[in-house]
């Protein structure tokens, strides 16, 4: 039962694992729940904001409004130093913090206590925004969710980025300018996901929050009558406009910074009471100005609407500027992006003013809606945010020129003055130093599964019996196979599942199907590193299925993983990096025949000779077309295109495969490549011209540590979707005695296949048939001995002869047996890959490549890839 739930819970959990459909639903859910909580926010602002204002109306004002912006500064300071001292502050900045990935918290502790202090701040009549608030609740639920239901770190970043441009587009009821927003300054990142998540999430907010009709900033209904025009005559003036919005943004990003400082230095009190002063300075100031003061809303309106004098909105623009940075000051946890669009629109009023005054082409008010934009610009440093947002608050298309002109304007002003955003610098005050520039990242933090993962998998089949698959165990290097079913992965077997049975007692042998993990964790040949290494560890696995749809394409272990990043920190270029696909620069083609193509790559004229004497022997036997290689390897920073190369060295070897293809009749295509990396050209031609069979030489050893062959061959052997033959060739020519020893399986079958090809370039060939078995066995197997025998004596005018052999080493009983019947050549075929893997890993090199003179053929089928039968 244990077992069953534990199988039960990893099913369950997998399912709702990252994917690109999945991610579009939890963007819907994050924008609904974010786009809720700020509408939850509006209205309570709009409820306890209204009776305040009907409270300054019975009571006088002077004592009304600075007693309830003591008790609630003093609330909301109270509330956020005992349960979220990190809700202090506009938050924005702590959200652009953590999507850099510094490690802050960001949880749902947070976003309740920022969503209640807002509220009591913003009601109480402090001049700030709640779109500060908005996008740090938006961002620490949705950071919340993907802890619920976890999720890869990168994917994580994308689901806060997501939240927090909802949480914007809900304040502002500008869902594009939320995605632009996470784009510009959040996340700067423009993946499909990351789009995908932003947009719904952006779209979902907004939505939520004009059905509940609480936006606060939507101004359609305000400035529908409104007269707006542009005329080029009026440039210079949005010239100066934008000019003096760059300067008014810096001079507000220090004026920020520097009261931030004062407060710190001087007042010494705790935040309930620094918050608590700042509602009752912001309440007597208040009630000393005219009543439109006392509704931040109003008053942008007012100024939207040219209802004011220009002394008036100078005076706005004085007194507001002073008490944001006051009551910002304080830790009041509400945002500063609202309070610029006062400012801007105040500004822009002054020079629309102006402009009516020498002009008079266009409304003060236009410049007012324009200013917003500008001074936003100036602030933040987010042009195109900036051009949308407004475009968005006012629907008036012809505001979009102008505000390009003023955005543009103040944000090469302001950088030119101080380089970075509001936020930038409030993370320095704090301490936290944001990289100026996006730094490259390391090759092997871009690579995706594809590029870690050993395309060919040894498998199991679900049908298979228990005695199988140990043996598969046994004669393997493995300890994970994932099992299929009609092609389609259906679970995974792992040594712990061999432990976990063999300590039950047996009443009858089980199937693979019976023993296997169902429906194990996979990734996809796109997925990240980084997710996979979240996987992994997140279900404790060693191994990772790579999969697409159902098919299996590969396999990921650990081992992958260290190997990969090992290469990068010992300096390898190859880590991560594509190579450029080779090209081809000569080639010669003869008549098909359509039974199939055998390739033999060139490379040494010393060994040509007989590899192409090899080839045509096979190729006659199989009536195979055959196709000759020769690669010249370029630099990685050469451009294959542009690089010259000399082709003569290949053309004797070429020329030499199209005189013997005449003389036996055989269709012979000669090829010359140009390529960045040797065996991805191979590869590539095996992929290009549909390659069956492929003969490849090999010297027998290697100086590289950790490889047998070389690093090219290794990678052919297990990416080569073709029967392969490796050949050693030794310095006699003469090849009579043949020695194969088999052990049943697919590359033992294609050995002894190969044998009448390859024995007809004998005069009296010999072969001698060998099976190494255990010393304890009482009587030896020797039906598969038999069977080869059969059909070699049926094929060959030679002598065939069969031994078993009993040794506890395969390699030594090998070199035995070679050295007793001074064996020519031998042919090694392995089951399930089992003795393949030996010589991958080292043991049988060691003993027969490098200690004798022997020639030595590794055979593996293509049906042993992926199949492990």
């Amino acid at each position: 039962m244990a077992r069953m739930g534990q199988i039960f819970w990893k099913r369950i959990s997998h399912k709702l694992l990252p994917t690109k459909r999945l991610a579009m639903v939890q963007a819907c859910l994050i924008g609904l729940v974010s786009g809720l909580a700020a509408v939850l926010l509006g209205q309570g602002v709009g409820l306890l904001g209204g009776w305040r204002q009907q409270i300054s109306h019975q009571f006088p004002a002077l004592l009304a409004l600075p007693i309830i912006g003591l008790v609630g500064g003093f609330l909301a300071g109270w509330l956020v130093e005992r349960i979220a001292p990190e809700a202090a502050g506009s938050g924005m900045s702590e959200v652009k913090a953590v999507l850099a990935k510094v490690p802050m918290p960001l949880n749902l502790r947070i976003a309740l206590v920022k969503l209640v202090g807002a509220t009591l701040v913003l009601a109480s009549g402090m001049p700030l925004g709640r779109e500060g608030p908005t996008v740090q609740i938006g961002a620490a639920l949705a950071n919340q969710f993907s802890r619920w239901f976890p999720t890869s770190p990168e994917h994580r970043r994308q689901l806060i980025a997501a939240g927090a441009g909802a949480g914007l587009a809900a304040a502002f009821n500008a869902p594009i300018a939320g995605v632009l927003f996470v784009v510009e300054e959040l996340l700067q990142d423009v993946s499909d996901i990351t789009l995908g998540t932003a947009i719904l999430a952006s779209f979902i907010g907004s939505v939520v929050a004009r059905i509940c009709d609480t936006h606060s900033l939507d101004l359609n209904l305000v400035l529908a009558a409104a007269n707006t025009s542009f005329y080029v005559s009026e440039i210079p003036f949005y010239l100066l406009l934008g000019i003096l919005a760059g300067v008014g943004g810096v001079l507000f990003n220090r004026g920020v910074l520097a009261s931030l400082g004062l407060s710190r230095r001087f007042l010494k009190i705790s935040l309930p009471w620094r918050m608590g002063l700042a509602g009752l300075v912001t309440g007597l100031v208040f009630a000393c100005l005219p009543s439109l003061f006392r509704d931040n809303a109003g008053l942008r309106e007012l100024l939207l609407t040219g209802e004011a004098n220009w002394q008036l909105v100078a005076l706005v623009f004085f007194v507001q500027f002073l008490l944001i940075l006051f009551t910002y000051a304080s830790g009041a946890p509400a945002g500063l992006l609202v309070p610029t669009l006062g400012l801007g629109a105040a500004l822009g009023y002054l020079v629309g003013t102006l402009e009516h005054h020498f002009l008079a082409v266009s409304l003060a008010t236009t410049y007012a809606r324009v200013g917003m934009g500008a001074f936003f610009c100036g602030v933040a440093r987010v042009p195109i945010t900036a051009v949308i947002i407004v475009f968005e608050m006012t629907t008036d298309f012809n505001l979009v020129l102008p505000l390009m002109i003023v955005s543009v304007t103040a944000y090469l002003v302001a950088e030119a003055l101080e380089t970075g955003s509001l936020y930038d610098h409030l993370l320095e005050f704090k301490g936290i130093h944001l990289p100026k520039e996006a730094n490259p990242q390391a090759p092997w933090t871009q690579l995706t599964a594809s590029n870690v993962m050993q395309p060919n998998v040894e498998t199991l089949g679900s049908r298979m019996s228990w005695d199988e698959a140990l043996q598969a165990f046994s004669e393997s290097s493995h300890r994970h196979f994932p099992v299929l079913e009609k092609g389609k992965l259906v679970g995974i077997l792992t040594q712990q599942d061999i432990t976990n049975l063999s300590r039950t007692s047996l009443t009858e042998h089980p199937t693979v199907a019976q023993v296997m993990t169902p429906e194990p964790v996979t990734t996809s040949p796109g997925d990240t590193l980084a997710h996979v290494l979240h996987l992994l560890n997140r279900y404790k696995i060693n191994c990772l299925p790579v999969v697409q749809g159902n098919r299996l394409v590969g396999i990921i272990t650990r081992s992958d993983i260290i190997r990969v990043e090992a290469a990068y920190f010992n300096g390898s270029e190859d880590v991560g990096s594509k190579a450029e696909p080779s090209r081809v620069i000569y080639h010669t083609s003869a008549p098909e025949t359509g039974q199939g193509r055998l390739l033999v790559p060139l490379s040494n004229p010393k060994t040509a000779g007989m590899l192409l004497e090899m080839a045509i022997a096979i190729a006659r036997d199989r009536h195979y077309e055959i196709e000759c290689l020769h690669i010249i390897v370029v630099p990685r920073h050469k451009i294959l295109a542009e690089t010259q190369v000399n082709i003569k060295p290949a053309m004797g070897p070429l020329e030499q495969a199209m005189h013997l293809g005449q003389t036996w009749h055989i269709p012979v295509h000669t090829q010359i490549r140009v390529a960045h990396d040797l065996s991805e050209a191979i590869l590539q031609t095996i992929k290009d011209r549909h390659i069956n069979f492929m003969l490849m030489g090999w010297k027998g050893s290697t100086a590289t540590p950790g490889r047998v062959f070389s690093r090219v061959v290794d990678t052919v052997i297990r990416q080569a979707a073709c029967d392969l033959v490796l050949v050693k060739l030794n310095k006699q020519s003469h090849l009579e005695r043949w020695l194969v020893p088999i052990a049943g399986g697919p590359n033992a079958q294609q050995a002894i296949q190969l044998l009448p090809a390859l024995t007809s370039l004998s005069k009296t060939p010999v072969v001698n048939l060998c099976q190494v078995f255990e010393p304890n066995k009482a009587e030896a197997d020797t039906t598969t001995l038999k069977k080869a025998a059969d059909f070699l004596k049926q094929r060959l005018n030679g002598l065939v002869t069969i031994a078993p052999v009993y040794a506890n080493s395969v390699s030594e009983a090998v070199l035995d047996c070679a050295k007793r019947n001074q064996s020519d050549v031998i042919i090694l075929g392995a089951s399930r890959e089992g003795m393949l893997q030996q010589v991958v890993h080292g043991n049988i090199p060691a003993t027969i490549c490098r200690n004798n003179n022997q020639t030595v053929i590794l055979v593996r089928a293509a049906s042993a890839i992926g199949e492990g039968n």
